[in-house]
């Protein structure tokens, strides 16, 4: 019985689901995050009321998830947003859903349901449209992605607040990258939104999204995800501009990270910070330090750290940071000893009970995240990190290859588990930052065959790619990179020599590093090649810079 809701929630698993069909009573799948306000507000205002409760426990098989933690229940079952009240048939087949529901509204849907399965019992179930559709559709790569791409976010620019859209703002990391290389004025303009709404000027680090076209309504919990996704961005932004206004929030939210979420005993960082009260973000510097702080998920999840080691990395490279650099390496190294296991990558760890059952190991979206960190680690640091980065990274991309590559594209995880976990989904954004990766790793790996597989998953899902919002811009970023060889500029000295330190400093963020390049290279010198152009050796940073100038031309 939880203590706040008075319902009897039951854990995901068989258990669950086999109580509803000996009882053949329909399911209330409740979808909550600890970083949900309204979740909260939803448990105290609806799930605490005595006759609501009853009703559920008597009519109904409740079952409470944390989205966090079972994100391929997530993505089966969101009905938009959290807290996400999802009715199912004992089969997991879909009856109806909703989002927030006061009593009143409970009351109502409760009612609802009930006539609903009286009267059409299971054949009332649907299975949503992604889970019916097997076969993503595929196309050809041409120039056309980047075009359109480009054309959607001119077309929902937002000129007046900047950022993309009329309806609630999101910072959308990946369009923010794709736009800075290709529309600069539109981009800078976007960083500038997020930056003077989103940012936390006290604390440090970003909300995660405000409500309002016109940036207002600010959600302020803050996701260990969204916060690395934007480092990296904002990190990228001061690459292209070399301008403070924009390597300062990146600064300030690497501190956040590695204050507020970082967790000393696990040497790794915490997944989120709740919101506080609703008007302690309006006090003075003086009161607010007086507040309590927001509660802190300490849960550590893999993802979550392989784009908080991306995004540091890629921060140390800029600027050489060494605080960047010290917490991204420790971070790393817990990750590959405690999360990473013979390139299965394990969800996450706790303090309570360890790690998660096998049914959350080798997900996509934390394969493609850790095989990122992995090949940003073997860019940046090199031998100098320890162990066999590149190694690693080989073995998780072929773990993936293997495990969840069907037909030329990904599923999210393991087809197994009760509800629709048997289901096949097809997430374009894990496809898609699994492809990125691939890329990078054929590039130092001089293995073509990783290309191929990511031109192939990239490909994939071709046919519907103008229609392709700006939510996933980073699509028409992967299909650009291989349409158009990647710059690549490779260094004949240990990872930290000034030849390497500036290899990262010159052209654009979608360029490839590689260090240690020493079999067809001689030591002390740097070559940039992109595709079958390749530029004389370089000696010195400023010759370097002189040849990546030529090879752009």
């Amino acid at each position: 019985m939880d203590d706040v809701t008075r319902v009897e929630w039951r854990e995901w698993g068989d258990a669950a689901f086999e109580e509803a069909r000996a009882a053949d009573t329909p399911i209330l799948l409740s979808l909550t995050a600890t970083w949900c306000d309204h979740c909260h507000e939803m448990d105290e205002e609806t799930y605490a009321v005595p006759a609501i409760a009853a009703n559920i426990n008597d009519d109904f098989v409740p079952i409470r998830v944390d989205v966090d933690r079972h994100p391929r229940v997530r993505d089966r079952y969101n009905m938009g947003g959290f807290p996400s009240t999802v009715f199912l048939a004992p089969d997991g087949a879909l009856l109806t859903g909703a989002g927030y529901l006061g009593p009143d509204g409970m009351r109502q849907v409760l009612d609802s349901v009930r006539q609903l399965w009286s009267t059409k019992g299971a054949d009332a179930g649907r299975i949503p449209r992604p889970l019916r559709e097997n076969e993503p559709p595929a196309g050809e790569l041409t120039d056309d992605i980047p075009a359109q791409m480009l054309g959607q976010l001119t077309e929902t620019y937002d000129e007046t607040a900047g950022g993309w859209g009329d309806g609630p703002k999101f910072p959308v990391p990946g369009a923010l990258e794709f736009a800075l290389k290709r529309d600069r004025e539109m981009a800078l303009r976007s960083f500038d939104a997020v930056d003077a709404n989103l940012f936390d000027e006290y604390d440090g680090g970003f909300y995660r999204f405000a409500t309002e076209p016109n940036w207002s309504g600010i959600q302020h919990e803050k996701l260990l995800d969204s916060n690395a996704a934007l480092v990296r961005a904002f990190a990228n932004a001061y690459l292209s501009t070399g301008r403070e206004e924009y390597r300062e929030p990146a600064e300030r939210t690497i501190e956040y990270l590695t204050t507020t979420l970082w967790l000393p005993d696990e040497t790794a960082f915490a997944g989120s910070q709740a919101p506080g009260q609703d008007d302690s973000y309006t006090l003075e510097a003086s009161d607010r330090e007086a507040a309590a702080e927001p509660p802190v998920d300490e849960t550590v999840f893999a993802g979550s750290n392989a784009l908080a080691i991306d995004a540091l990395l890629t921060y140390a490279a800029y600027t050489d940071d060494e605080r960047a650099r010290r917490y991204a390496e420790r971070a790393l190294e817990t990750v590959r000893e405690t999360l990473l296991e013979d390139g299965v990558v394990v969800h996450y760890l706790d303090g309570d009970d360890g790690h998660d059952g096998d049914g959350e190991r080798c997900l996509l979206a934390n394969q493609a995240r850790v095989l990122r960190a992995l090949t940003t680690a073997a860019s940046v640091l090199g031998s100098e990190a320890d162990g066999d980065v590149l190694a690693d990274a080989r073995a998780v991309a072929d773990v993936t290859i293997e495990r969840l590559r069907d037909g030329d594209s990904f599923l999210d995880g393991p087809r197994s588990g009760p509800g629709l976990l048997d289901r096949p989904l097809r997430p374009l954004d894990g496809n898609v930052e699994l492809a990125d990766a691939l890329v990078d790793l054929a590039v130092l790996t001089g293995q073509q065959q990783y290309r191929e597989v990511a031109r192939e998953t990239i490909a994939s899902f071709a046919g519907a790619s103008d229609r392709f919002g700006v939510q996933v811009a980073q699509y028409a970023s992967v299909a650009a990179r291989l349409l158009d060889e990647p710059l690549v500029v490779r260094v004949g000295t240990a990872a930290g020599s000034d030849l390497h330190r500036a290899a990262f400093r010159f052209a654009d963020h979608e360029k490839v590093v590689v260090p240690e390049a020493t079999d067809d290279l001689e030591s002390e010198t740097a070559r940039v090649e992109r595709g079958d152009r390749v530029s004389e050796p370089a000696t010195t940073p400023e010759e370097l810079s002189d040849r990546v100038r030529s090879i752009l031309e």
